[in-house]
């Protein structure tokens, strides 16, 4: 305890080995399944190593411990969900018009986790160049949906282009599917995919079966493309959440809108 009590200390000393310093088993298992979990094309592309941290749950001082249902008005289609809206004052990519109004619905026991600056792209925005968080929410018996961006540049060069200009739901989902799983979607992994048209907006939407993913076991997915931002959605669960929470996963994926 001496020895871990010195690295908090204001009188840091590096006299110490860093060998005597120990990582808890829980601490060692998870860093070590974050780092053996990315490929080697992972690396190579220049984003593996944002995954583990877009993935991560932040600390437990960094959770709002509020249900969402005590600040979130019901749901006007569904009153036994609450409906969030985002605004700009939600996220730094909001804020800057670097990222389209969105909505969806929530359980009214979920609660919302705080990102980390480095994490929501505060520090890059409006001209991020890797994918950023913009909210998450999770609950521990059902599971946690959270909303990715990433810039339009890094799927194409074609400005204000549309889901369907990038490509295929297969092509889509083979670019974006780490930031579903958190390390690697092989496409066997792919169960379902179906594309559902809104107005002048296409979504692809995918159903996923994915045993060695960082986020979960099951995960759900959908995906658009509006202005100069790729937006991902994405609901996930492990296996023993999933049977009792994948209708409502479901529901909370179909009322994803941009």
């Amino acid at each position: 305890m001496a020895a871990i009590s010195s690295v908090f200390s204001p009188t840091l000393s590096f006299s110490t080995p860093l060998s005597s310093f120990k990582l808890s088993p829980k601490l060692h298992q998870d860093s070590s399944l974050q780092l053996t979990c990315l490929s080697r094309r992972d690396f190579l592309n220049g984003s593996a190593a944002l995954l583990p941290l877009l993935i991560s749950p932040p600390p437990p001082s960094l959770a709002r411990e509020v249900e969402v249902g005590s600040y979130l008005p019901p749901s006007p289609a569904n009153p036994s969900f609450v409906l969030f809206s985002a605004t700009p004052k939600d996220t730094p990519a909001l804020r800057a018009g670097n990222v389209q109004p969105y909505k969806f619905i929530l359980p009214p026991t979920w609660k919302q986790m705080r990102i980390a600056n480095i994490l929501s792209g505060n520090y890059c925005q409006p001209k991020c160049a890797e994918p950023w968080i913009e909210v998450k929410f999770e609950d521990e018996k059902q599971g946690k949906i959270q909303v990715v961006a990433s810039p339009l540049i890094r799927l194409t060069n074609k400005p204000n282009a549309t889901i369907e200009d990038i490509g295929t739901p297969d092509k889509v989902i083979a670019s974006l599917g780490p930031f579903v799983t958190g390390n690697t979607l092989d496409p066997d992994e792919l169960v379902e995919t179906s594309i559902e048209k809104r107005g002048d907006q296409t979504y692809y939407k995918y159903v996923l079966d994915t045993p060695y993913a960082l986020t979960g076991s099951h995960n759900l997915a959908k995906a658009t493309a509006k202005g100069n931002t790729v937006i991902l959605f994405v609901a996930s669960a492990n296996d023993k959440q999933w049977p009792s929470s994948e209708k409502t996963l479901q529901a909370i994926l179909d009322s994803f809108e941009v």
